[in-house]
């Protein structure tokens, strides 16, 4: 599964795990992606992967949820 942004295109970033002899060893950061329903400029609405930055900048437009029938 691809870990990255369907809006910015952020994905895994690298760094180092330092232990308390500081001995060095490679890691993964991984982006905080969420499954996320977006609406398309054409009012499609479709579920995108978008990182928490996105959504709350306002980059993923959130579709207006139906009233309830009563």
């Amino acid at each position: 599964m691809s870990q990255v942004c369907d809006i910015c295109g952020k994905g895994p970033a690298t760094g180092n795990n330092v232990s308390h002899s500081h001995i060095k060893t490679r890691r993964r950061f991984m982006p905080n992606l969420q499954k996320v329903r977006h609406q398309l400029p054409s009012g499609q609405v479709t579920t995108i992967k978008a990182c928490t930055r996105c959504i709350r900048n306002g980059a993923v437009v959130k579709p207006v949820a139906k009233a309830k029938a009563e």
